[in-house]
This record gives C-alpha cells, structure tokens and sequence, in this order.
C-alpha cells in the first residue's frame, strides 16, 4: 500500500485503483471513509467506478494502516481536511469528485466548503445531520472502549449500521474490521469529530451535490435528512429502501450506481 509522509508523527495510507483507459486523462474520485474504518471498505465500489475514474481510498489518520493517533490528540476536521488536501497534493490532483461515508461525510462537506477549487462534486452517503448532540452516549462509548474494547462495542451497534437485511457473515466481518482500530485513535475522535458542528458549512458548499440516505435511517428521518441537505444549494436528496444507516456499506451496487449517473451528468453539464 503506498504512502504519503504528512509530516515527522503522520503516516497515511492509501491505495489507488485505476481502469480508465490509458490514452485519456481520468478525473479522480476520493472515496473518505466513516469511524473505524478504513479504506479498504470501498471494496463493493471500486468494480464500477474505476473504470470511469481514477478512485483514491485513503486510511485516515488514526485508522486502518495510517499511524494511530494518541489518547490526547487534538483532533478536529480541518486537521482531517488539511491531511487529504496534502495527499491530492502528492498525488498531483487538483480537483476531483469526493465521496463521504458516515463521518467521513462531515469531513467531505468541510472539505468542500474550504476548498471549493478543489471539489467537482460532492456525494453524502449514509452521513449524520451537521450537529448531534452526543455528550450522553460518549462517555458510555469511551469507557466500554477503554474495559472492553472496539470490537465489543462495534459488536453491540452493528444492526443499526448495516439494516435488518445484511447477512451474518458479512456484520461479522465488518465488526472484525472496526475491531481493530486503536483504542486511543477512537477515544479522541469520537469525543471531538462525532460532535463537530458544520451547519455553518452547508450554504458555503457551491458544488453540485449528491445526499443518499435510506428510507429507514437511525441517523434520521427522510424528511429530517431533507431539511439539512437543502441548506446545500444545488444539492438532491436520494432515498432508498432499507433500514440501514451505513449506506454505502450494505448497498454499495445501488449507491455507486446512482453516484456514477450523478457524476456523469454533473461533468456533462458544465463541459
């Protein structure tokens, strides 16, 4: 997996898969990844898209084979922000299509009311409201990560991330995964990243946007998912059928599907 030196403390991993045809310059798309995870969780998208585009999954600091952050590190997204702009920046891409899971959702919308020059079109998929209160259940979350474990409380909340539907074998992997996030990675994102407020972001976000929820979110209502994604100018609110709050995850054919339509359109209009 390549890597990029962010700086003397930072190393972030990520891999790069490309199909497009070798005579012709792809655009990228940069796939973010929610709590937990990693970039190797886009796996159900890459088939479709890669073909199109030149796909980016990045390890976010702290997670998956990134460098695991310390208990007391201050985090915030626009330390997130700031390390996937210098990745573009390695990586010579100046602009491309952003895809944002989970809370890697909130870390696209900041990215895309920063830097504007540097987003074609954004795409949320399965990413909570802009502000949640979550002072109640984060002490709860960081002392069963401290006795227990990661693994134990991706466990514990894995059927409202991935619905009703999803097949054992497939939540038990995905709780494998989680699982093996570092302790003091998750202690300090989840107490900051989880409880960032970005509704002051939304208007400022100019790119044509792309909002996927399902229609029995935990994250929230249709209508609930409506009112903050119309706070996004020229932005479309998707609904699916599901129960599911991780999207992307337990429906990736049906989301990347509707993402490529939707990047292709929006490329089309403003050739």
């Amino acid at each position: 997996m390549p890597t990029v030196r962010i700086d003397a403390s930072l190393q972030i991993n990520y891999l790069v898969d490309d199909y497009t045809d070798p005579w012709r310059v792809a655009e990228t798309i940069l796939l973010l990844h929610g709590n937990a995870e990693r970039g190797l969780v886009w796996f159900g998208w890459v088939p479709h898209l890669a073909r199109h585009f030149r796909v980016v999954r990045p390890d976010m600091r702290g997670f998956g084979d990134s460098t695991p952050m310390p208990r007391d590190y201050p985090w915030s997204l626009d330390v997130i922000v700031d390390d996937y702009v210098s990745l573009m920046d390695t990586l010579g891409i100046q602009r491309c299509h952003v895809v944002g899971a989970k809370l890697g959702g909130s870390v696209a919308r900041r990215l895309a009311a920063r830097c504007p020059e540097r987003v074609r079109t954004l795409t949320l998929v399965g990413s909570p409201p802009p502000r949640r209160d979550m002072a109640a259940v984060i002490a709860t979350w960081t002392e069963e990560f401290e006795k227990q474990g990661v693994e134990h409380w991706a466990r514990r909340t894995m059927s409202g991330r991935l619905g009703s539907s999803f097949p054992p074998q497939g939540a038990e992997w995905w709780i494998k995964l989680m699982g093996r996030t570092a302790v003091s990675t998750m202690v300090g994102f989840v107490s900051t990243i989880s409880q960032s407020d970005i509704t002051s972001d939304l208007p400022r976000i100019a790119c044509p946007t792309l909002v996927i929820t399902t229609e029995g979110s935990a994250l929230g209502s249709v209508e609930e998912t409506r009112a903050w994604q119309q706070m996004i100018p020229h932005s479309t609110l998707l609904a699916l059928s599901g129960d599911s709050f991780h999207v992307a995850a337990s429906d990736p054919d049906r989301c990347d599907t509707e993402v490529l339509t939707f990047i292709l359109e929006a490329d089309a209009t403003s050739a």
